[in-house]
């Protein structure tokens, strides 16, 4: 049943591709279809899907295409050697488009490189031949895109590429990768796969590793969503000196347990300072929750707060903890600049400052 359902999706999104390939060519008004295009029947050139036949300006031309269901650059770049591998054997007048349900910029930036034009169904477009010049770009990303994006950086896969982005250039067998991120292997075989399929990681023989760091980072930051949990809003009448020790000592505290560490502007104040704001930051448990609430001596605020703490509903953002100087616990460097991006234009400046001192992954 569940193989039906995915040859019928597969069906479906290549009637859609032929759809709008020949929209595509509609517009040009110097193209005239011999025939329809059609799809090429199953074969031993893996390379092409479909054919189609036109005159432009009179003179014929052929165009090749090939739909790929996933257009992650890993699965566009294998398409791209087999449709110009297909095309060198046709000789000229031919030209080759990839279609997919969407190409990224980098997709679409492979397209370019390797000389083949692209479609997808959101709307982007390139075709260059005989005079013809066509290329749109949409925006956007497609909500498919979007909430698969959201879903990679999920709790659980997080806990992985914070792992990895300790040290990116480091090779991990997935049974080390899984047992330092506390996560199944299960969830390190998914994360594995949509780093490769992004060409984001490479693998060698010692491992996988991150090929792409910045990359990750950007796109971790533009889906970033901050951590789900309680966010609660305190005021002291500590300051200064006399705060800081306090807070010092509450971080440090073992005794009943708990976890309490510094966040966004505190935590970058010990990274890269930068921005200095009035606001102090902390991530908590419950049990960190009281000892802050006791040693820094908060009560509630409606409004004039000085002091806020993340309750995370999920903890492994207390496994990627760094130490900047005796005692003081912070949230990792690249937690912390994704939370500083989430904090207005002073956050996004201490940021970009954050990233500039500690995040040269060469």
């Amino acid at each position: 049943m569940l193989k039906m359902q995915e040859s019928m999706k597969v069906q479906e999104f290549e009637a859609q591709a032929v759809d709008a390939l020949r929209n595509l060519l509609g517009q040009v008004s110097v193209i005239k279809l011999k025939e329809d295009i059609r799809l090429e029947p199953s074969g031993p050139d893996p390379g092409v899907d479909g054919v189609a036949q036109f005159n432009v300006s009179g003179k014929p031309h052929t165009l090749v295409y090939q739909c790929k269901s996933n257009g992650q650059p890993r699965n566009v770049r294998t398409a791209l050697l087999q449709l110009r591998e297909h095309v060198s054997r046709l000789g000229k007048n031919v030209t080759a488009i990839l279609i997919a349900p969407y190409l990224s910029p980098e997709a679409q930036a492979l397209c370019r490189e390797s000389e083949v034009g692209f479609l997808d169904l959101v709307g982007n477009a390139r075709l260059a031949f005989n005079g013809v010049f066509i290329e749109r770009i949409v925006g956007n990303k497609p909500p498919a895109a979007r909430r698969e994006l959201r879903s990679f950086f999920k709790p659980k896969s997080a806990q992985i590429l914070r792992v990895m982005l300790r040290n990116p250039r480091r090779a991990w067998r997935v049974t080390k990768l899984a047992e330092a991120a506390d996560v199944s292997l299960g969830h390190v075989s998914n994360v594995r796969t949509a780093l490769l399929d992004r060409e984001w990681a490479r693998v060698s023989p010692e491992g996988l590793s991150l090929s792409e760091p910045d990359r990750l980072v950007d796109t971790w930051r533009d889906a970033y969503e901050p951590p789900a949990g309680r966010r609660v809003r305190f005021y002291t009448t500590l300051h200064g000196s006399t705060f800081e020790e306090a807070s010092l000592k509450a971080l440090r505290a073992t005794d009943n347990g708990g976890q309490a560490i510094l966040g966004s502007f505190s935590a970058a104040r010990w990274l890269a300072p930068y921005a200095r704001v009035s606001t102090q930051y902390f991530y908590a448990d419950d049990t960190g929750l009281d000892r802050l609430q006791e040693l820094l001596k908060l009560s509630s605020a409606a409004k004039g707060e000085n002091v806020i703490i993340t309750i995370p509903k999920d903890h492994g953002i207390f496994r990627d903890i760094t130490e900047p100087a005796p005692g003081v616990f912070c949230t990792s460097v690249v937690q912390t600049y994704l939370d500083l991006t989430t904090a207005g234009e002073r956050g996004q400046e201490a940021a970009d400052h954050l990233r500039g001192e500690k995040m040269k992954w060469n």
